[in-house]
């Protein structure tokens, strides 16, 4: 009688009903023989026809020991039948049975006695092919030692996704016993992960039938809660040998070394960027506040979500910062401040440009004075006193988050310059060994831009002052004519001091022009700058003749350091309408007639001041009333990208513009040619003729 028969439709009990095969029993083909009490086969499995080769009709009614049983095995097996069937006994093992085909074949059986509604007694056989037994028994002994001994953690899930085994690795794995699993769901045993990920993929897979490998998962377990693991996990649908699905199976493997490793090796890669950035964004200037935030920049937010930098005051007030002996208070001046998004942490910091000072026991002070970084991994309440400015700093610390703080010195040469102060507030990761090692290279890095900004910034402003100290005196408005001038430095310290102009009253009512420009910068440039003007202005008091005055000065600087110079001396005379020009390798100067259009004038080139023996022309050029003489150094149209030509060409252009003040058309020329990172200095002067008594 089949299912159908046994239950009407929709009377069927929950879980009954037909199901295709492919169980256990299905695999092992067990047979049923039932036999009457004189040992005829009185039923007859179609399983028992497939194992012994007898047809049911061929079976039926026939004594079972004739038919199954090797003649010298009867009396044996009658034997265990009267057994059975008389004590009610059963029994079970491993007998020959006699196939159809002749053969022998060893059959594993289990014997017992039953008994119908008429106490009538029975025997019933249920047997099945021993290889095939054997072998299963194997194959289910060596899958339950594989998955308890594997260093995988396994795993089977039923289709609500319940654990149904787990095996020792997983146990670990989790640091869960397999009690803690069994009958439960991903969500209420997996708290340490994201199950909401871990579920959807899971049901995806039971789904689909596709599995998903090697997902990558980061988590934390109950073993070690302070600590990242990793794990490598797969997912696979699990069916039987007819397609039914059984459930799911998982296989984790725990990769959290190889994760670390990783993250290594991808935390130094970034440490390698972060110092490749700044090789080439930090001291792209020779300004020190520009070089202190390029800093900041640059570790802000790699390294930490707050960067402060700090310079000793005395290292900007002298050339050689005088070293701080430990246990000494500081005086700092705040120069950068970064932070990685919005925090109250940055009112803490000292606003850049005030100075602060700190006493001996705050962390910056000390490392300063040591000349060694300072670590404070875990902050707590105690340490924030010694490392804000004040309570109220300690306060801000303290509500933005603050949990590890690093300073480290900023070291160049050999002198400590400042530090610079890290805090980590949104970073949950505290500073350690490997970030000091880098804080403590960028800082050196930086050290030495800053330590060269400072140079630079001395030396500039020293030849900056010697600069006008040399050229304090204002040029006098002559009678005749009209003058303006400008003299711009440049921005690199070492080109600084090198240019001069003069307008000089001679007798006779005539003025001397002079420009001229040192070959050679700084401050030695500027001295020899200052010596030469000196002695043109000596000269001119003579009265000589343009061509005499640079004879004389060319003797005067063959005995200077450096030696050369250019210089264009002219000498206006108003009564004869005329000035005589005399050059000594300068740039030619520029005639504007009113509605003309400018010129620059032919003029023998000459050599340079300090070549020595040579010979130096004049020229005689007609000034009239309203002329203008324009006189400038190189530093006014040479650069590196443009040709002198274009340049001289672009000068013209500007000169041929309607007529303006000189001061106004000083500020255009210089506003037009001149830039803000141009490494000349320039001196510029326009003389403009005009009547006497013109006021």
């Amino acid at each position: 009688m089949g299912a159908t028969d046994a239950f009407p439709e929709g009377a069927a009990p929950a879980g009954a009903g037909t199901s295709r095969p492919g169980g256990l029993l299905d695999v092992l083909g067990v047979a049923a023989v039932m036999l009457d009490a004189d040992g005829r086969i009185a039923l007859w499995s179609p399983q028992a026809e497939k194992l012994f080769g007898w047809s049911a009709e061929e079976a039926l009614g026939r004594p079972a020991a004739k038919l199954l049983v090797p003649p010298e095995h009867v009396d044996l097996v009658l034997g265990l039948f009267t057994q059975v069937m008389a004590a009610g006994e059963s029994w079970a093992g491993v007998f020959p049975v006699l196939h159809k085909d002749g053969s022998t074949r060893l059959v594993e059986f289990r014997n017992m006695r039953l008994q119908d509604e008429r106490g009538q007694p029975y025997a019933l056989g249920i047997a099945t092919d021993q290889s095939v037994l054997r072998r299963v028994e194997r194959d289910l002994a060596l899958s339950v030692r594989l998955v308890a001994q594997s260093p995988i953690g396994l795993a089977v899930l039923d289709t609500d996704l319940r654990y149904v085994m787990v095996n020792p690795a997983l146990e670990r794995i989790n640091n869960l016993p397999a009690e803690a699993h069994i009958g439960r769901g991903v969500d209420e045993t997996l708290t340490f992960l994201d199950t909401g990920v871990v579920v959807s993929r899971m049901r995806e897979v039971l789904a689909t039938g596709t599995p998903m490998l090697d997902q990558f998962t980061v988590g934390r377990t109950g073993a070690d809660p302070g600590a990242d693991q990793a794990w490598s996990v797969s997912y696979y649908r699990l069916e039987d040998a007819h397609g039914r699905v059984l459930g799911l199976a998982t296989s984790v493997v725990d990769v959290t070394e190889q994760h670390r490793a990783a993250s290594e090796a991808a935390r130094a890669r970034r440490r390698l960027a972060v110092i490749a950035d700044a090789s080439a964004t930090v001291g792209t200037t020779l300004d020190v506040d520009q070089t202190a935030h390029e800093l900041a920049d640059v570790i802000v937010p790699e390294l930490a979500d707050l960067a402060a930098v700090d310079i000793l005051d005395t290292v900007l007030s002298s050339r050689r910062p005088a070293s701080l002996p430990p246990g000494t208070a500081a005086r700092f001046r705040a120069l950068a401040v970064a932070s990685a998004g919005s925090t109250e942490a940055v009112r803490a910091a000292d606003p850049t440009g005030e100075i602060a000072s700190y006493d001996a026991d705050r962390l910056i002070t000390r490392c300063v004075t040591e000349a060694r970084p300072v670590l404070v991994a875990r902050v707590d309440e105690a340490d924030l006193p010694r490392i804000a400015a004040d309570a109220q700093g300690a306060a801000l610390l303290a509500k933005a988050g603050l949990h590890s703080y690093l300073a480290v010195p900023l070291i160049a040469r050999g002198e400590v310059l400042g530090a610079l102060s890290l805090y980590r507030l949104r970073n949950q990761l505290p500073f350690d060994e490997d970030d000091a090692v880098l804080a403590v290279e960028l800082a050196a890095r930086a050290a030495v831009c800053i330590d060269n900004a400072r140079s630079y910034q001395s030396e500039r402003r020293t030849a900056l002052t010697l600069q006008r100290h040399l050229m304090n005196h204002r040029p006098p408005q002559p009678a005749g004519m009209e003058i303006a001038y400008r003299y711009q430095p440049a921005q690199a310290a070492s080109e600084v001091g090198g240019d001069w102009f003069d307008a000089i009253p001679v007798a006779g009512d005539k003025t001397a022009l002079v420009v001229g420009d040192v070959m050679g910068s700084g401050i030695n440039a500027a001295a020899t700058m200052g010596q030469l003007r000196t002695t043109t202005r000596a000269l001119a008091d003579l009265d000589l003749e343009p061509a005499e005055v640079l004879r004389h000065l060319d003797h005067i600087a063959g005995g200077l350091d450096p030696a050369f110079a250019t210089c264009l001396y002219a000498v206006y005379d108003p009564r004869r309408a005329e000035c005589k020009v005399a050059v000594a390798g300068h740039l030619p100067p520029v005639l504007v007639r009113p509605g003309g259009r400018p010129e620059l004038l032919d003029l023998p080139t000459g050599a340079p001041l300090g070549v020595g023996g040579v010979t130096f022309e004049q020229t005689t050029v007609p000034v009239a009333d309203g002329d203008r003489l324009v006189l400038y150094t190189d530093g006014l149209i040479e650069t590196r990208e443009d040709a002198i030509d274009t340049r001289l060409d672009t000068l013209l252009e500007l000169l041929s513009e309607p007529e303006r003040p000189l001061e106004e058309l000083c500020d255009r020329l210089l506003g037009e040619l001149r830039h803000g990172h141009d490494h000349d200095d320039v001196a510029l002067l326009i003389a403009r003729a005009r009547a006497r008594g013109e006021g």
